[in-house]
């Protein structure tokens, strides 16, 4: 059975949020337009040329609101669709608050009657004083809307900012960004703290990615029975069938030669638990199989010359 595009709930809906302010606009379209024909014989010259500069703002911010849903219309249904991630929040907000405010500005150069250069020019002293009192603040709004115009993360993503902090996002706001711990604590981040870290975005381009670890084994165990040994452990630990586990001889030191495991991590969120599978699986091997894990030697020496025996202090005994 088809389904008719007309009974589409979710396109009822978007019709309904672009209705009103496409009506608004209209409305005062026509006022504008026929304002000279409907009120000429009413009121005077004056109170008629301010109707025409009121009507004009009012097209001005309906135009502004209409666009504004039509951005907002546009964007959540391009975060549709299985497997994409979601929009930040931010952008939406960031378009339409730049859409008012060029929409403020045109209505009060219309209002006023005075062009949008003077206007600019005679509130550029009350904006200055205001940045400085609220200069923290506006660190963190500006960062904000970078990371909103460059999308390095999105809401869902588990991200990494420092050895300390990692999380999934939750939501990217104007001044801060709130991302939930693997354990469960609710953290809010300051977007101007979160430019000046390093990054890590372990949801992107792909959920999965590869993760590694070390084991160290005495120099009884060749590298080539060691490396057979872990490998099919990593293998029979688990994880995607397409995505072989490797291992690589890394350091031949004096207590034992270390191996690097690399294995791969269907999503942050299983990390810990992979983790666990895999030293579990190798731990169990290398039980199995016997091999020698290193082991620090303490060389002990026994001096048995008495003259050569030091005294309480510090000094040959038998010296003066």
């Amino acid at each position: 059975m088809t389904k008719n595009p007309a009974n589409d709930p979710s396109r009822r809906a978007r019709a309904l949020r672009l209705l009103w302010p496409a009506l608004l606009c209209l409305v005062f379209v026509l006022l504008r337009i026929f304002a000279a024909y409907l009120l000429r014989d009413i009121v005077s010259e004056a109170d008629l040329q301010a109707v025409r500069r009121f009507s004009m703002a009012a097209i001005v911010y309906s135009g502004a609101w209409l666009l504004a849903r039509i951005f907002a219309l546009t964007l959540a249904r391009k975060a549709k669709g299985k497997g994409k991630r979601k929009t930040p929040k931010l952008l939406g907000e960031l378009l339409t608050a730049a859409l008012f405010t060029i929409a403020t500005i045109v209505a009060v150069s219309l209002l006023v009657g005075r062009p949008t250069g003077g206007i600019l020019a005679s509130s550029g002293l009350i904006i200055a004083v205001l940045g400085f009192a609220i200069r923290n603040v506006l660190a963190d709004v500006l960062a904000g809307v970078a990371i909103g115009l460059e999308a390095p993360y999105r809401i869902g993503d588990w991200v990494e900012f420092d050895s300390a902090t990692s999380g999934r996002v939750i939501e990217i706001g104007w001044r801060t960004t709130r991302i939930l711990t693997p354990n469960g604590t609710y953290m809010i981040l300051p977007n101007s703290h979160i430019s000046r870290q390093m990054l890590t975005n372990y949801s992107a381009p792909r959920k999965h990615y590869q993760a590694s670890l070390e084991i160290t084994l005495g120099h009884d165990v060749s590298v080539a029975q060691a490396k057979q040994v872990l490998l099919e452990a990593a293998s029979g630990a688990g994880g995607p069938d397409s995505q072989i586990p490797s291992v690589r001889a890394g350091r031949y030191d004096t207590e034992g030669i270390t191996y690097i495991v690399k294995y791969w991590v269907p999503s942050f969120a299983e990390d810990v638990d992979r983790r666990d599978a895999m030293l579990e699986a190798i731990d169990k091997a290398i039980r199995k199989q016997g091999l020698p894990t290193p082991m620090k030697r303490l060389n002990l020496l026994a001096v048995k010359d008495k003259a050569a025996t030091i005294d309480n202090a510090g000094r040959p005994q038998g010296t003066p």
